[in-house]
């Protein structure tokens, strides 16, 4: 008989194996990384010191073998503070704020930022995070503009409007990492399986998380690629994640394109099927985002930079397809997502039902890419040029290099010994059409359908 999820915590650590391929507990990460880390930084100090007092390497190496590594070490520390320099050398940045609040969602999308709390990847880094289970996303977005929240779960086009003031008040934010990427779907109401093509929907109900989310611009894309305007031949409207199946059962809505755990969440209620997974209109799309004000991050830089590393920390465990089932345990729990691990399950590891007769299998349904590309930023902005959200001229990369972190998210995935990927500004594919982020305004003039083309 399995334990129950609390007696794991009880008695004995997760084990998952870690981003750096060695198999212990979160919390030995961290130690067996800092171990690693000041032993490195020890050893190139003293390097360093033996190569300044004896810059000629024939000197250096005749001395070294006359008097021995040890007695060299000795004789520099008698003349030189060496043990406060290698704790120069090792301290980090004085922590600003350790208190902080951050809000959620409770969706699978949160991942890395919801199971760094329970793993401790927070207080690994001494800050004493409290994660806010948050209604909707106007919640969060009022919130982070009212200082309530000190970083958040953003849907990776938010902090871009927010910026911009669209939607609301001006107030420049920072994406610091992509949460994740893939994790969505169209779910639609069992009483449209035989009504499988887009062109048939027309006079559909479908709700989207915000306006300003990948699941409405992905949305409007997909139906009109189909001939569909999703302004006149269909309804869109915003109803908060948690609440999409219960909309979906009432019949308030035919379907959606919404995050998991709510699509695979339908079909183990037995009230709606997966129409198609994003994924398949565009493999490696970005979904939700961690940020926060650009103010915080000016105020609080070392703060910010501990919530980098406990984010991307607990990003590279969650890309590992070994640690899955072990995360939709840890991230199952009531103050967590509140949904069956079996739910969660089968959205982590790719292998589910389908609600139409079928078992999947498809590995990177949701994936937790950290990179904040700023292709990805401009690729939004199209969109919202396209849709009308945005008007007049936009300054497409000014825009995406102010909010989007790329560097920074590059320097300190570096520092943790992550693999980071070259450039800045990839292209895409989206529905078999190439995304060249080097000309949005092209991108933009080139669809039969849109808000500039009317």
């Amino acid at each position: 008989m399995s334990k129950p999820y609390d007696a794991y915590d009880a008695d004995r650590p997760l084990m998952l194996r870690c981003a750096c391929g060695q198999d212990h507990a979160p919390g030995e990460h961290a130690r067996a990384q800092a171990a690693s880390a000041q032993a490195h930084s020890d050893n190139y100090l003293e390097a360093s010191l033996i190569k300044a007092l004896f810059p000629v390497d024939s000197v250096r190496r005749r001395f070294l073998s006359a008097v021995g590594a040890n007695t060299a070490r000795a004789a520099i520390a008698s003349v030189l503070p060496l043990g406060a320099l290698q704790a120069m050398a090792q301290e980090k940045g004085p922590l600003e704020k350790k208190d902080l609040k951050i809000g959620f969602i409770p969706i699978t999308c949160a991942t890395p930022l919801i199971m760094a709390h329970p793993l401790g990847f927070y207080k690994q880094q001494g800050l004493n995070v409290d994660v806010v289970k948050t209604a909707g996303w106007a919640l969060i977005r009022d919130k982070m503009i009212n200082k309530e929240y000190d970083a958040t779960h953003f849907l990776s086009p938010m902090p871009l409007a927010i910026s911009m003031g669209a939607g609301s008040n001006q107030v420049p934010m920072n994406v610091a990492t992509i949460q994740n990427t893939n994790g969505q779907a169209i779910t639609l109401a069992n009483k449209h399986k035989d009504r499988r093509d887009p062109k048939q929907w027309k006079g559909f109900k479908f709700a989207v998380p915000f306006e300003y989310s990948m699941h409405n611009f992905l949305l409007r894309y997909y139906v009109a690629e189909h001939g569909l305007n999703p302004d006149t031949d269909i309804q869109i409207r915003v109803v908060p994640p948690p609440e999409m199946v219960a909309n979906l059962r009432a019949g308030n809505i035919d379907g959606y394109l919404g995050p998991d755990p709510f699509n695979q969440r339908a079909v183990y209620e037995e009230i709606g099927f997966l129409h198609i997974l994003t994924k398949d209109l565009w493999d490696g799309h970005p979904c939700c985002a961690f940020g926060t004000s650009t103010e915080f991050i000016q105020k609080n830089p070392n703060t910010f930079a501990a919530l980098y590393r406990a984010v991307l920390t607990a990003s590279a465990m969650a890309r590992d397809p070994k640690n899955r089932e072990l995360i939709a345990k840890v991230i199952a729990p009531a103050q967590y997502l509140n949904q069956p691990e079996t739910v969660l399950t089968q959205v982590l590891t790719g292998k589910f039902a389908d609600g139409l007769g079928n078992i999947k299998t498809v590995p990177n349904r949701a994936d937790f890419d950290p990179i904040p590309w700023q292709s990805m930023a401009i690729w939004m902005l199209t969109q919202m040029k396209r849709w009308g959200y945005v008007k007049g001229d936009v300054n497409y990369k000014q825009i995406a290099e102010k909010v989007f972190l790329l560097t920074d998210a590059k320097r300190h995935m570096k520092d943790l010994g992550q693999k980071t990927p070259e450039g800045a500004y990839p292209k895409f594919t989206i529905m078999g059409k190439v995304f060249d982020p080097a000309k949005p305004d092209d991108y933009v003039k080139s669809f039969a359908i849109s808000k500039s083309a009317a």
